[in-house]
């Protein structure tokens, strides 16, 4: 509790925690006392060698003690008294490990300090056999560039190597021997290396004995593995093999892996234990013979190390030229031996079966003596390896690959039946022993000639590959215990018969028996605990020497890399400790394994073999929960009475004083309780090492220590019942054949699901107890505790697990459940009862499962009352204090939470019980519970008849009405109920409204009116929140009165037609779907929108399937009652798009179409106004594909005289030659009525035709113009398309015309009867020369786009144009806003910086009252152009950016013809007038156009505001200068286009005057144009430098008025473009004045040219258009003033340009 924040209410003294007490063995010598100079030190952790140890105290210091032989300062014989690590001083240790002969201290920081005997390198330093002090050891990982220092969290120690755990939980190794797991020939090791075989894996423990190491290894998820489990992990050979002979198919797994073998050695010598010691329960047995404990059953069978094999003991990884010493110092040789020979036996690698068939076949065996005078044989010599045959040398069973095996085995017998299981019969007892054991007769003992005896070891893999030829019967396969898994061992070559004529039927029939799915009873990987807790999944993987078994893998043979101990797989591993030659893992059931050395009784068990790993025998009920292995006995701490634990002792143990070893030693029998130690306190760590043993305890302080214990002892017995209940109910009931077909599928299902949840639940609070382990032997922070970190975890867990029971309750399940029950037990239902703790014989069997799987509920209120227990140990204003006692609140209110879902859950059953038949069956589900039900007549229906049944029943998630034979059910979620108070009605009524219908329920007192109105308001309350009722832990909780009248949930309507069969899912407003919400029909229709009152209202999403077309149409945009109504897109399955506006459902509106694709057979695109789903109004048509038979026009005629054209005549009036057949297009620009051209209108065409005039029915008809590329013009009478017929004037590009009537069609062939007219050859007919005024028959452009501002007008909630409340419209705008901003704020194009800006500036609505000054109109210029027209949301902005559109789409591509550009400045200007008329709308204040505003008390600085007005007192409002500059730059492109088309004749003239001009000097230009001398520019300035202009200067003169001229084609608006004009000519006056050195007053004459000049050098390519763009929208009020002269002078510069003379 030190360094807490909030301790307990007395502080700890130094000698209340961290006490270390220090025993030798058991006995005399077994009591446990303080070591002398500790004094208060709080020791945090010891490890403990041979003859010395290390402890770790608080604050990180490290002191050593014992034997300390590696320091030149201390005798090898002399005991040292504690000793301060002076090296280590400071370093902020955090744990400490200790070998046989030597130490290492992990720091805070993860380095590794190593010191003691280094002769095999253990402490990674070269060249030293000692290390006296701590010196650092550098662990880089070489893999990194540059190579990344590793950080160590964990270290090993054995007696000639050293183990390392990183961070990155990686195995790395130093030292020498076979132990340290790496693939290398040189041994020692001293620099660290990586341990390769467990890369990729999640290390959680090391641990090292003398010789061999252990690893606690996660167990790889199913994702995980490795692929090619089939194959060997070490040689990558295939395990399984399969083949074809005659009539059967032969499966075998004989595959020899060579990387285990052991290897001879004539240098080798053997030693054993004392072989006189009394009473040793397996010294008397051979490893290869498995019996009982019985020391009279074969005495004469020597020491268990010598029969099996003695080529077993040589050692892989020793350094070279060393022999291997014997087990122990005090082991003599084997009397076996007395002539020092070694005994070569073949190794048996093999998995031991039954211990009782061993025993019989040996009774059979014709002469025991006859084997045992063969073993002690002076030497049998074996001239060759004998041929391993099936007799002989079977395969023994391999672990490597089971369930591939197993998968295979069974695959082949549901195929072959009856004929597989009979082959397994047939395998005779003395078969399967005869598989594992050879007869007498081929146990060959072979021995090496004395000249091998100078050989060295073959360590190097592919030396090992090479002998696997000569030695096939070796295997590494670590081999399972016969008896937990026989299944699999038992036969593993199996011969099985090919016909499938032979199966059975019988069998076949089984096979076709309904059985239940299969369920994993451990939990999948994923869950949320596995990130917090550790992992139960765990495999231990051993490797090094293993002559004593201590590897664990069924053999004595060493292994050279780590391998899995397959047994120990599904054990649930969570602690492993390495003895000298034995090892101990502890599992998460508190159960100990051990194997290895048993000379002593070490492994705390008498069994044989002790190669595999056997449960120790630890007394019944005591749960060992930290083990600690010494040199040759093991200590287990486990729970004791009043939850102080006990130490349990196995091994060697003292009958005398030391001194006297010879006669000093005997051993245990079983794991024997070290009664004094429980005076020591809590204890809470063991540690062994040598004959040692050392522990750490607690005193109790405040209850705080004892409450610690006791939640992890209450929590370790509440796993070991949950593991019980799993294993001895769970397993056997879903291993039942027949289970599915007597349960049913449903309670099939629900059994499974409950087991799932069981399992899971298992397995958390087996993680709980792993946590609370490392809990207890850590600093014991409260504040660490996984139940304060994590309780959400635990409380969901035994929630659902209650929510699974519960469901398994209400369809009866365990009365089901108990016929099976009852026969898996054979009528004996004693586990039963002692599981479920009832001590009734006489209670049922399904009472008993019942009470059983209730019982972890239970537990909840043992969390509660523990942690309140802790609580009261701290301050009641610390954190600690309030995050107990909030856990435990939540632990007692869920405990009472589950306990009524459980009464609720058998109430429901007995109501199915009660009340069977069809109608209540089909309301029976699982996860329905009963809540209340009318059976009373306690609720009754409205009005309904004397005679009419009208039962209600109220579950959990619905409200059923049932009515004799037919029954409603009205979902929780979508039902709402209220008090009824009503003149006609009971003051007792209830209103119930659900989404289709309502009703008035009537309670026969107020008792049940309120009854019901809560159970129904709580129920939906429920229902809707998916959370239990469970009680508030805080203070001041509220419970809510009734559900939320607004709510989100799910219906599938059965009533109303519109809506039949349709699912809603989304919000609802008393009974109604109302806000977000999405509907599904049956045939695949959805709407995913707005709601409001029950219909569709709002911005949604329509999508309708088409199934001849196999798509859909989809419809996005705004909704009004249940119709589309607004703006929105529709794309149809045809592939037409529609976007624009809607109204009832129809196309209404200005909207746009598009038909088609520029690939497809008829493209076309329509913009325009919309009436009743058909084109009304103007609108522009664009047809791409369409194409005018236009063609030469034939001869004209007269009635009684024919022109003859001359071969002049066809060149003035030919039209635009156009290929047959080709591909063209025409826009209509024009009236629409009913889907037809109807009105005034204008069509263009591809090739330049032109026409404009009146049409009917979708054709031209009546009076017209027609005009031709080449300008050739029909104005006249049409009938169709193209048509001519009737009265017209025909005119040639020359001037000549016809004037007569026609008929025929343009392009085709044209007759004429009129009069043919040469004005130019007649003056007197010179007057009828006419011009054509285009443009006169066109729709005026205040018709134009109406439908476009009714739409904005609309917007503002005008009903007409500026009818309407101003107030009410900006209400309107900020409303408009708001919703654009939900719909679009997901849009890219709605995220940016820029555009959130300004969004919020709109927030602000400009105040504009009183007279408008400069400034209100500066407010009001830059709300428009800055906010209002910058962005689509803003009703202003939306109009700007449809207008553009409509204009692009109208003078684009077809539309491009330049005699449409009066058409399309006048459609500008029409702009500008509607678009001031709504802004003046929305600032009434604003005067209207050509109106005065006053500046003389807003004049700018340098009169910038006056430049532009003659009267420099007043500003003039127009709508040019107020809304151009926002319009005309978006509208610019297309119109600057219609410009350049319009003057390009004149434009290319003037262009080619400007490039000839250009070629001159400036002088001579300036003389050519007629400018003064005195306007010559003597020197100039280039680039800072002053230069005199020479004769053959060029472009030099006026440059910054020439640069500042260029600029014109850069800006959009006229007033921009006068600024420029204006700022040239001052350029050009400043360098007048600074040539003059006087002042200057300009006159035209001498201005013009200069100007000329200017105008000349700035080569401006379309400058006609600039200009003509200036004429037509430049704002009347300036054209008068400085700047309308100036641009005045520029226009006559351009005309002058084109009629300039050259020469």
């Amino acid at each position: 509790m030190a360094g807490q924040d909030s301790s307990p209410k007395e502080e700890e003294s130094p000698q209340e925690r961290g006490i270390l007490q220090v025993w030798m063995g058991y006995g005399i010598s077994g009591i446990p006392e303080q070591l002398p100079g500790l004094g208060g030190k709080v020791v945090l952790q010891a490890a403990l060698g041979t003859e010395h140890g290390v402890l770790l105290t608080e604050g990180g210091d490290v002191y050593s003690f014992g034997r300390f032989p590696w320091r030149p300062d201390c005798e090898a014989s002399q005991w040292a008294v504690l000793t301060l690590e002076q090296a280590l001083a400071g370093l902020q240790v955090v744990s400490v490990a200790a070998g046989s002969h030597h130490s290492g201290a992990v720091t805070e920081d993860g380095a590794v300090y190593m010191w003691g005997e280094n002769s095999s390198c253990q402490c990674a330093v070269q060249g030293q056999s000692q290390v006296p002090t701590p010196t650092l050891v550098t662990i880089s990982d070489p893999e990194t560039s540059p190579p990344e220092l590793t950080r160590t969290v964990q270290l090993a120690c054995g007696e000639q190597h050293t183990l390392a755990l990183s961070s990155r939980r990686e195995v790395w190794a130093w030292g020498s021997g076979c132990q340290l797991g790496l693939v290398t020939t040189t041994f020692p090791v001293a620099k660290p290396q990586k341990l390769e075989h467990l890369a990729g894996r999640v290390v959680m423990q090391i641990a090292c004995g003398a010789h061999h190491s252990l690893a606690l290894v996660q167990r790889p998820w199913p994702h995980e593995k490795r692929q090619n489990s089939e194959k060997c992990h070490h040689c990558h050979q295939l395990l399984l093999t399969m083949m074809d002979k005659e009539d059967h198919v032969i499966i075998s797994d004989s595959h020899y892996c060579p990387l285990g073998m052991v290897l001879s050695d004539s240098e080798h010598k053997h030693s054993s234990p004392n072989p006189n010691l009394q009473g040793s329960p397996s010294e008397s047995l051979p490893h290869n013979h498995v019996m009982e404990a019985r020391s009279t059953e074969l005495p004469h069978l020597g020491q268990p190390e010598h029969f099996p094999n003695t080529a077993d003991n040589t050692e892989l990884a020793q350094r070279p030229g060393k022999a291997e010493e014997g087990d122990s110092p005090d082991s003599p040789s084997s009397p076996l031996e007395p002539s020092g020979a070694v005994n070569k036996v073949r190794p048996r690698s093999s998995q031991y079966p039954d211990e009782e068939a061993v025993k019989e076949y040996l009774r059979k065996l014709s002469d025991i003596s006859q084997l045992d005078s063969s073993l002690k044989s002076a030497h049998l010599v074996c001239p060759q390896p004998l041929p391993a045959s099936e007799d002989t040398y079977p395969a023994s069973p391999s672990s490597a690959a089971p369930s591939t095996f197993n998968t295979l085995v069974v695959s082949c017998a549901s195929v072959v039946g009856e004929r597989v299981a009979a082959t397994y019969e047939a395998l005779s007892l003395r078969k399967v022993v005869n598989y594992y054991y050879p007869s007498p007769s081929t146990v060959v003992t072979c021995t090496s000639s004395p000249a091998s005896g100078g050989m060295h070891h073959k360590e190097t893999r592919e030396e090992l590959m090479r002998m696997e030829e000569s030695m096939p019967d070796k295997k590494s396969f670590s081999l399972q215990d016969i008896r937990e898994q026989g299944s699999e061992g038992m036969c593993r070559r199996l011969s099985l018969p090919g016909l499938l004529s032979q199966v059975s039927p019988r069998l076949l029939r089984k096979a076709r028996r309904a059985r239940i799915s299969s369920v994993s009873l451990t939990p999948t990987p994923g869950g949320e605990a596995d990130a917090y807790l550790p992992s139960l999944q765990t495999e231990l993987w051993s490797w090094g020497r293993g002559k004593e078994g201590q590897l664990g893998h069924g053999d004595v043979l060493p292994r050279l890399q780590p391998l899995c101990i397959k047994s120990l797989s599904s054990k649930e591993v969570v602690q492993v400790a390495a003895g000298a030659y034995h090892s101990l893992a502890l599992t998460a059931r508190s159960q100990v394994y051990s194997w290895g050395r048993n000379t002593y009784g070490q492994l705390g068990h008498a069994e044989s073999p002790t190669v595999m790993p056997r449960l120790a025998k630890i007394p019944e009920g005591v749960r060992v929960w930290d083990v600690a292995a010494g040199q040759e006995h093991s200590l287990f701490l486990a729970d004791g009475e009043f939850f102080q634990p006990n130490v349990y002792y196995s091994g060697q143990q003292v009958l005398q004083e030391a001194g006297n070893t010879d006669r000093g030693h005997t051993y245990t029998q079983q794991p024997v309780l070290h009664s004094v130690c429980s005076k020591l306190g809590y204890i809470n760590s063991l540690f062994a090492g040598g004959r040692m043993c050392l522990a750490l305890a607690d005193r109790n302080i405040m209850g705080y220590i004892a409450s610690l214990h006791e939640l992890a002892s209450s929590e370790r017995r509440f796993h070991c019942k949950l593991s019980d209940v799993k294993n001895q109910i769970l397993k056997p009931l879903l291993g039942l054949d027949n289970l599915a077909s007597t349960l049913g599928p449903t309670s099939s299902q629900l059994l499974q699901d409950t087991a799932s949840k069981f399992s899971k639940l298992c397995y958390l609070i087996g993680q709980h107890c792993v946590t609370l382990n490392m809990f207890l032997h850590s600093s014991k922070d409260v504040k660490t505790l996984a139940m304060m970190e994590h309780s959400n975890i635990f409380l969901d867990t035994f929630k659902e697990y209650s929510s699974s029971v519960g469901n398994f309750v209400v369809v009866g399940g365990f009365q089901a459940l108990a016929k099976p029950t009852v026969e898996i037990f054979n009528r004996n239902l004693h586990t039963l009862q002692q599981l479920s703790e009832l001590t009734d014989e006489s209670v049922p069997a399904a009472d008993l499962l019942h009470t059983l799987f209730y019982i972890p509920i239970r537990h909840l209120h043992d969390y509660a009352r523990v942690l309140l227990k802790l609580a009261t140990c701290f301050e009641v204003v610390s954190k600690e204090y309030h995050k107990l006692q909030e856990v435990s609140c939540r632990c007692e209110a869920l405990g009472l939470y589950l306990k009524k879902k459980q009464k609720e859950a058998e109430y429901t059953y007995n109501f199915w019980k009660t009340f069977p038949g069809k109608m209540t069956d089909s309301l029976r589900k699982p996860e329905r519970r009963l809540i209340c039900e009318s059976s009373n007549r306690g609720l009754t229906l409205q009005h309904a008849g004397r005679f009419s049944i009208n039962w209600f029943i109220l579950f959990n998630d619905a409200l059923v009405h049932a009515q004799f034979s037919t029954h409603h059910i009205f979902p929780l979620v979508t039902l709402w109920v209220e008090p009824h108070f009503d003149e006609n009605s009971s003051p007792n009524a209830l209103k119930i409204t659900t989404a289709e219908d309502q009703f008035i329920l009537t309670a026969a007192s107020p008792q049940e009116k309120t009854k019901w109105l809560r159970a129904i308001n709580q129920a939906v309350d429920q229902a809707l929140s998916g959370a239990p009722d469970i009680l508030a832990s805080g203070p001041g909780s509220v419970t809510r009165a009734e559900p939320p009248i607004s709510r989100t949930a799910t219906y599938t309507f059965y009533k109303e037609p519109r809506l039949k069969e349709a699912t809603y899912e989304g919000r609802w407003l008393a009974g109604k779907p109302h806000g977000k919400g999405m509907l599904r029909w049956p045939d695949g229709r959805t709407y995913s929108g707005d709601f409001k009152n029950g219909l569709e209202d709002g911005y949604g999403e329509y999508i309708i399937p088409s199934k001849a077309l196999k798509k859909n149409d989809h419809y996005q945009g705004h909704w009004k009652e249940g119709k589309m109504h607004g703006h929105g897109i529709y794309k149809y399955a045809t592939g037409e798009v529609y976007e624009g506006c809607f109204q009832d459902n129809m196309r209404h509106g200005h909207g746009l179409l598009r038909s088609g694709k520029l690939t497809s057979s008829c493209p076309s695109m329509f913009i325009g106004q919309w009436a009743q789903d058909k084109k009304m109004g103007y609108g522009v048509f664009d047809d791409i594909t369409r194409t005018p038979a236009i063609t030469r026009p034939p001869p004209a005629r007269r009635v009684g005289w024919s022109w003859p054209w001359t071969s002049q005549a066809p060149s003035s009036v030919q039209l635009r030659d156009q290929p047959e057949g080709g591909t063209g297009g025409e826009k209509y620009m024009g009236m629409w009525l009913d889907d037809v051209r109807h009105g005034n209108g204008v069509v263009v065409t591809q090739f330049g035709l032109y026409y404009e005039g009146a049409f009917s029915n979708n054709k031209m008809v009546g009076y017209g113009i027609l005009l031709s590329e080449d300008d050739t013009s029909f104005e006249g009478e049409f009938s169709d398309d193209w048509i001519l017929n009737g009265k017209g004037i025909l005119t040639m590009l020359n001037g000549d015309y016809f004037e007569g009537t026609f008929s025929g069609e343009w392009g085709a062939g044209i007759k004429v009867a009129g009069t043919y007219f040469k004005p130019n050859l007649y003056e007197c007919d010179r007057e009828k020369a006419r011009m054509l005024k285009l443009g006169k028959l066109a729709v005026h452009p205040d018709e134009k786009w109406k439908a476009v501002f009714d739409e904005c007008w609309s917007q503002l909630g005008c009903e007409s144009p500026g009818q309407g409340d101003v107030p009410r419209a900006w209400d309107n705008i900020a409303v408009c806003l708001t919703t654009s901003r939900r719909q679009h704020k997901d849009s890219p194009d709605f995220r940016s910086r820029s555009h959130a800006q300004t969004l919020e500036s709109l927030e602000i609505i400009p105040q504009i009252d009183g007279p408008i000054t400069l400034d209100k109109y500066e407010t009001i210029r830059k709300y428009l152009i800055k906010q209002a027209c910058d962005t689509p949301l803003h009703p202003l902005g939306n109009l700007l950016e449809t207008l553009v559109a409509v204009y692009r789409m109208t003078y684009v591509g077809v539309g491009a013809n330049r005699r449409l550009l009066q058409q399309a400045v006048n459609e500008i200007k029409s702009y500008l007038t509607r678009i001031f008329q709504l802004v003046r709308f929305l600032f009434p204040d604003l005067p209207d156009g050509g109106s005065l505003i006053p500046v003389a008390h807003s004049r700018k600085e340098g009169g910038s505001a006056e430049r532009d007005f003659p009267d420099h007192g007043s500003k003039v409002i127009t709508s040019c200068g107020l809304l151009l500059p926002v319009l005309l730059p978006r509208l610019y492109p297309p119109l600057f286009t219609l410009y350049a088309l319009d003057n390009e004749r004149e434009e290319d003239i003037y262009w080619e005057c400007v490039l000839r001009l250009n070629k001159q000097p400036d002088l001579s230009l300036l003389g050519f144009l007629g400018v003064q001398q005195k306007f010559w520019p003597v020197f100039v300035s280039i680039q800072g430098e002053k230069k005199k202009v020479q004769s053959f200067t060029k472009e030099v003169c006026y440059d910054s008025a020439i640069e500042n001229l260029q600029q014109i084609s850069t800006t959009f608006t006229p007033a921009d473009k006068l600024n420029v004009i204006q700022q040239t000519f001052e350029e050009i006056t400043q360098e007048v004045l600074t040539m003059l050195q006087e002042d200057f007053l300009w006159s035209m004459d001498d201005l013009f040219p200069v100007f000329l000049y200017v105008v000349l050098r700035a080569r401006i390519r379309n400058l006609g258009s600039e200009v003509h763009l200036i004429e037509d929208l430049m704002d009347p009020s300036v054209q008068h003033g400085e700047q309308g002269i100036m641009f005045t002078t520029l226009k006559a510069c351009y005309y002058q340009i084109q009629h300039e003379k050259l020469t």
